[in-house]
């Protein structure tokens, strides 16, 4: 029986579980923008590859602080596409008419990203670079420098000019390092920010594959509401712990030995046949 934790900071919604579980419970048209990084299944060119750890893959063989496995990451190609199919889905209908669907992916695996883009009935509208700056050498080959948000819509936007914002089509920010890094593949505050940019404050964002937190921290420092999906009871510890770092830095009049207000409720939607609700 599955059980879904709920804990709720400022203007963030949290929950630990399986989005193909909590995502169909979202009410319809409820959200402005998802922003996510869901796992990529990748990390070379055979089945062998995949399959190796997370630590192996995406970190370096002389790291002290290894950072805690993850799962999700080793599907082959088809089951990749079939399993990104079924969430992103239930992302297009929470999604409001005209939003943006922001995913990231790395080379191999966005050809068949963009696909699941479309199954799931988005229209894919392009890709930003990432560009890592100090990614690290490798020998007699190109360094892996960048990887690539698709940026997706719900139907048609408002591209007019009447009232527009402008945002860039490439990303600049090295990735985080040292005690900054609490995840492995974990994506620049910054470069979240800056995504965030294309809602407006107080709109809603969504980020089904939280890990560490980070959307939710851009979310705070650029107000706007959050809700966020963890699978791993260890990741989603960190995150919450990192937003509320972030919401107590946001709301700095409070003393600095106080905790941040931080609310564990159960879910308040009506919970799936078989889910149990851990209060």
């Amino acid at each position: 029986m599955n059980r879904v934790r709920q804990e709720i900071i400022g203007p963030c919604r949290l929950f630990c579980g399986d989005s193909l579980e909590i995502l169909p419970e979202l009410e319809d048209e409820s959200v402005d923008l998802v922003v996510a990084d869901p796992p990529y299944s990748s990390g070379g060119a055979f089945r062998g590859d995949r399959a190796q750890s997370t630590k192996t893959k995406y970190q370096s063989s002389q790291v002290i602080d290894a950072k805690p496995l993850f799962s999700g990451d080793n599907r082959d190609g088809r089951s990749y596409l079939a399993w990104c199919s079924l969430w992103l889905i239930q992302l297009e209908r929470i999604l409001k008419p005209g939003a943006m669907c922001c995913l990231f992916s790395d080379w191999r695996q966005l050809p068949t990203m963009t696909d699941a883009i479309q199954v799931g009935g988005f229209v894919w509208r392009g890709i930003l670079p990432w560009d890592k700056v100090d990614a690290r050498p490798m020998p007699n080959r190109f360094r892996s420098q960048c990887e690539y948000l698709i940026w997706s819509t719900k139907g048609p936007r408002d591209f007019s000019t009447a009232g527009a914002t402008y945002h860039p089509g490439m990303l600049r920010h090295p990735a985080p390092t040292g005690n900054a890094r609490q995840h492995s593949t974990q994506k620049p505050v910054e470069i979240l920010a800056e995504i965030i940019k294309v809602t407006r404050e107080g709109e809603t964002v969504v980020d089904n594959f939280m890990g560490s937190g980070s959307t939710g921290v851009a979310c705070i420092e650029t107000d706007r509401q959050f809700i966020g999906i963890e699978k791993d009871p260890t990741y989603f510890r960190i995150a919450c712990d990192r937003i509320a770092k972030a919401w107590k830095a946001k709301n700095s009049e409070l003393p600095l030995d106080e905790p941040p207000k931080r609310k564990r409720q159960p879910l308040v939607m009506p919970p799936l046949p078989g889910m149990e609700i851990d209060r």
